[in-house]
């Protein structure tokens, strides 16, 4: 799709945003890293986090920020960055960890997972599993319910939160409750999304082809790295998929929420309209990105609070 008609069906206000990519190729890679990583620092540092407790340490062996937005003993939510596999870190989604505990009254553990090349799969499912374990175990130290634990991510974060979803049906991790899913990377097959949004701002087809290539180091793509490639869905947790229109990746969130829905899991999709790839961290005080987070927060509370 040419670069004029994505523009004339991209919001307004998303619009200085054009021309922005995500280059994800070798040479540029570290630059790339060091840009994002200084940028997000900068805007953590202005996040208003009255009401929530803050603090770091180790789970598992992995480096984890925790979210206190309600008293102990609180529901809990896993949550995984964004980042195509290849970037970012505690403060990538600072943010939205916030608003999730304010909003959703509970607790956020925020994974520090290794990032690819360096560390190609099965490196950040393995952090998070073992997050997700490490959390459970020591719930009580934690001031958490472990019989209320949520796990969700956005981007690249979103398949490693469907996969402790499908980790738990299958008995391999502690009971899951509810999965949320931001902008999720799902499937490494094309789709028509991909081939129309090869020039969206935020985030294009080519940025998704060389996501998977990192991430799968020439592995042969199979369910445990990829959650559309899994065949069973049933009895996995509720979910809310949240995506946006001019994206690579809205057809496989859409796809997934249709089979989670067919496989009778109980799902919520929304589809933003005239948005990229990333609206709620290019622009969160948007009343768009305001209508994400409470949309996401609604979901947590009646998932762990009932």
């Amino acid at each position: 799709m040419s670069d004029q008609r994505i523009l004339q069906r991209l919001a307004p206000v998303l619009r200085p945003f054009a021309e922005a990519r995500t280059d994800l190729s070798m040479p540029v890679l570290a630059v790339v890293r060091d840009g994002l990583n200084q940028r997000r620092a900068a805007s953590a540092h202005e996040v208003d986090a009255v009401g929530v407790e803050i603090d770091e340490r180790e789970l598992g062996g992995v480096r984890v920020r925790i979210y206190r937005g309600a008293p102990a003993p609180a529901p809990a939510v896993a949550y995984c960055h964004a980042g195509a596999f290849v970037l970012g870190n505690l403060d990538t989604d600072h943010l939205q960890c916030v608003q999730f505990a304010r909003q959703g009254r509970c607790t956020v553990i925020s994974v520090d997972y290794r990032l690819a090349p360096e560390h190609p799969y099965p490196a950040a499912r393995d952090d998070a599993i073992a997050v997700l374990r490490a959390a459970v175990d020591g719930a009580v130290e934690l001031g958490i319910d472990p019989a209320r634990v949520a796990v969700a991510g956005s981007s690249a974060g979103a398949p490693l939160a469907a996969r402790l979803a499908h980790c738990a049906a299958d008995g391999l991790v502690p009971p899951v409750a509810f999965q949320l899913l931001h902008q999720p990377v799902l499937d490494d097959r094309p789709t028509p999304s991909k081939q129309a949004f090869d020039a969206t701002p935020g985030f294009d087809g080519r940025a998704a082809e060389l996501m998977w290539r990192h991430y799968l180091a020439g592995r042969p793509a199979s369910a445990d790295q990829v959650p559309a490639r899994r065949t069973e869905l049933s009895g996995v947790a509720p979910a809310l998929i949240t995506c946006s229109e001019l994206d690579p990746l809205r057809d496989e969130a859409i796809d997934y929420a249709r089979r989670l829905l067919h496989a009778g899991v109980a799902t919520e999709l929304h589809v933003f309209p005239g948005t990229c790839h990333g609206f709620d961290s290019l622009l969160p005080d948007w009343e768009v990105s305001r209508e994400l987070f409470d949309i996401q927060g609604a979901a947590l509370r009646r998932a762990l609070h009932g």
